[in-house]
C-alpha cells in the first residue's frame, strides 16, 4: 500500500459538534486541551485554505452552542454550519453528506465530540463510501475513556487512519519553510507552546 500524504490540496476537515455543553460531557481528555487542540486544527485549516465543514447537533438544548472560538477564526463556514437537528450520524443528515461531498476531497480529516458518538459513525459511513478519513484522536474525547477507546479501536479496525492534532498538522504543512508553513508555525504551533 502507498502512502499518499493529506495535504491543504487533497484534504478536507470536518468539526463535528464542539459545542459548549457537548464539551462539558467529555472526561477522557482535559476540556482546554480538547478545545485548543479544535482550534488549532481550524487555524490550519484557514491558513491552507482548506474546505472545511462545521456541523452541531440540537443548539438549542443541553448540548448548546458551537464554540465561539471557531466563529471567530471561520466566520463563513461557521455562519454555514449544518445544524442537525437530533440525527447521531452526522452522514445520515443530507445537508452534511451533501457538504462534504461538495469540498470535492476524497480524504477527509474528522474531529468530533463525542468519539463513541459523533465520531465514530461519519467516520465509519465515510470509509464505506471509499473515503479516506484520519480521526484527530486528541481533538476530541468522550465521557469515559474505556467509551473513548472502544470507538477509537472500533474506528481503526475498520479503516480509519486515527492521528493526533499535531501529527496531522505536520502532515498538511509537510514543509515548515514554506509561506504556509511559516504561519502555521508561528500562528497556530508557537501561541500553544508559548502557552
Amino acid at each position: 500500500m502507498t502512502f499518499e500524504r493529506f495535504t491543504g490540496n487533497n484534504a478536507a476537515i470536518a468539526l463535528i459538534d464542539h459545542q459548549n455543553g457537548t464539551m462539558g460531557w467529555v472526561n477522557s481528555i482535559p476540556l482546554d486541551e480538547m478545545k485548543r487542540n479544535a482550534v488549532m486544527l481550524a487555524k490550519t485549516a484557514k491558513i491552507l485554505n482548506m474546505p472545511i465543514v462545521l456541523t452541531s447537533s440540537m443548539e438549542e438544548y443541553a448540548q448548546g452552542p458551537l464554540m465561539s472560538e471557531l466563529e471567530d477564526i471561520l466566520p463563513t463556514e461557521f455562519a454555514a454550519r449544518i445544524k442537525r437537528l437530533g440525527v447521531v450520524n452526522a452522514m445520515d443528515d443530507e445537508h452534511f453528506a451533501a457538504a462534504i461531498k461538495a469540498t470535492g476531497r476524497k480524504k477527509i480529516i474528522i474531529a468530533g465530540v463525542t468519539n463513541d458518538v459523533c465520531t465514530v459513525y461519519p467516520a465509519l459511513s465515510l470509509i464505506g463510501l471509499g473515503y479516506e478519513v484520519q480521526v484527530v484522536a486528541d481533538a476530541g474525547g468522550s465521557p469515559s475513556k474505556m467509551g473513548d477507546d472502544m470507538a477509537l479501536r472500533r474506528m481503526e479496525k475498520n479503516g480509519v487512519t486515527l492521528t493526533s492534532t499535531n501529527q496531522v498538522i505536520a502532515e498538511l504543512a509537510g514543509n515548515w519553510s514554506t509561506p504556509e508553513g511559516t504561519q502555521i508555525v508561528q500562528q497556530v504551533i508557537m501561541p500553544v507552546l508559548q502557552g
